[in-house]
C-alpha cells in the first residue's frame, strides 16, 4: 500500500472515470461503429492510467524536499520508499502505459499514433524536472493532458472506424469529443491556477515561481476571472446552439456547471485566504467531474425527447 500513495487517486479516478463515461454512456449509446473490443478499449484506458500515474510519481520525487515542508506527515520519497524504489515505479508504469500504446496503434493499424503516448509521457517528464518553475506553462501541460487523455478517444476509436458511408455521423461525434476535450482544458487550466493561489503563501516561502508568486495576488484573481469568463461564454453558446429544446439536459448544465461557475467567479473578487481558494479549487472540481457526466445526461435527453 505503501507504494499506491505515490499515485495521485483522485486524478486518476476522475480520469477513469471520464473515458468510461465518453465510452459506455455516450459512444454505444449513439449506435455507432467502433474501433477498439471492450478489451482493448479497457486497454487504452489501462495505458492512459499508468503513463499518468509514472508522471505522478516522478512529481514525488522532484517534490520530496517541498513536501518536507508542505505535508511532513505524508512525505513519501525518502521517507518511507526510497528514490531508487519510486524511480523504478516510475519507470515501470511509464513502461506498460506506452507499451499498450504501441500495441493499439497497431491493432487500428495506425501505428504513428504511437507516437501520442510518448508525447505524454514525455510532457510528463519534463514538466515534473524542467517546466515547475516556468509560470502558467506546466500549469497549461496538465490541462493539455487532460484534453488529449478525451481526444485519444476520438481517434483511437471513432476515426479508424470512419468510412465514406458513416463519415457524417462519425464526423459529428468525433466533433463533440473534441468540444469536450477543449472544454476539460479550459476547466483544468482554471483549477491549477486555483491550485495555485491557494499555495500562494507556502510558494513565497519555497521560492517557486508560479502564476500567484510572479505576478501577484491581483493580477492571478484577474486571470482566472478571464478564463471563467471565457469558459461561461463558451459552455452559454453551446448550450443555446445545440441544447435550447432538450430541457433536461439544459437544466442539468446550468445547475451544475454554469451556476457554481458563476459562484466561483463572484466569490473570487473577494478572496484572499487559503481557505478560500480551497473551497473554489474543490468546487471547481465539482464543475469538472459534472461536465463529464453532462454528455451522459444529454444522450438520455436526446433518447427520452
Amino acid at each position: 500500500m505503501k507504494y499506491l500513495k505515490l499515485i495521485k487517486y483522485q486524478n486518476l479516478l476522475l480520469l477513469v472515470m471520464m473515458q468510461l463515461v465518453f465510452r459506455y454512456l455516450f459512444l454505444t449509446q449513439s449506435y455507432i461503429d467502433l474501433a477498439l473490443t471492450d478489451f482493448n478499449y479497457l486497454l487504452l484506458v489501462l495505458s492512459t492510467v499508468c503513463i499518468a500515474a509514472g508522471g505522478a510519481v516522478m512529481q514525488h520525487i522532484m517534490n520530496y524536499e517541498e513536501d518536507e515542508i508542505k505535508q511532513p506527515k505524508y512525505r513519501l520519497v525518502g521517507a518511507t520508499i526510497s528514490e531508487a524504489a519510486a524511480y523504478n515505479w516510475y519507470i515501470g508504469l511509464t513502461i506498460v502505459g506506452v507499451g499498450i500504446g504501441f500495441y493499439l496503434a497497431n491493432v487500428i493499424y495506425k501505428p504513428t499514433f504511437a507516437s501520442l503516448f510518448v508525447l505524454v509521457a514525455t510532457l510528463l517528464y519534463v514538466q515534473a524536472t524542467n517546466l515547475k518553475q516556468i509560470p502558467l506553462v506546466s500549469n497549461c501541460i496538465t490541462a493539455l493532458l487532460v484534453a488529449i487523455s478525451i481526444a485519444v478517444i476520438a481517434l483511437f476509436d471513432v476515426f479508424p472506424a470512419t468510412d465514406a458511408a458513416n463519415k457524417v455521423r462519425m464526423s459529428e461525434v468525433f466533433g463533440i469529443l473534441i468540444d469536450y476535450a477543449v472544454l476539460g482544458f479550459g476547466l483544468t487550466l482554471i483549477k491549477e491556477l486555483l491550485h495555485d493561489l491557494k499555495n500562494k503563501e507556502t510558494d513565497d516561502m519555497l521560492g517557486n515561481n508560479t502564476v500567484a508568486t510572479r505576478f501577484g495576488l491581483i493580477k492571478a484573481k484577474s486571470l482566472v476571472g478571464l478564463l471563467l469568463l471565457v469558459v461561461l461564454v463558451a459552455i452559454l453558446f453551446y448550450c443555446n446552439a445545440f441544447l435550447f429544446e432538450l430541457t433536461i439536459a439544459l437544466s442539468f448544465i446550468l445547475l451544475t456547471m454554469v451556476g457554481p461557475l458563476l459562484f466561483i467567479g463572484i466569490k473570487l473578487i473577494t478572496s484572499t485566504t487559503r481557505k478560500e481558494f480551497a473551497l473554489l479549487e474543490r468546487l471547481l472540481q465539482v464543475v469538472l467531474f459534472c461536465s463529464i457526466l453532462s454528455v451522459a445526461v444529454i444522450v438520455y435527453t436526446l433518447k427520452h425527447a
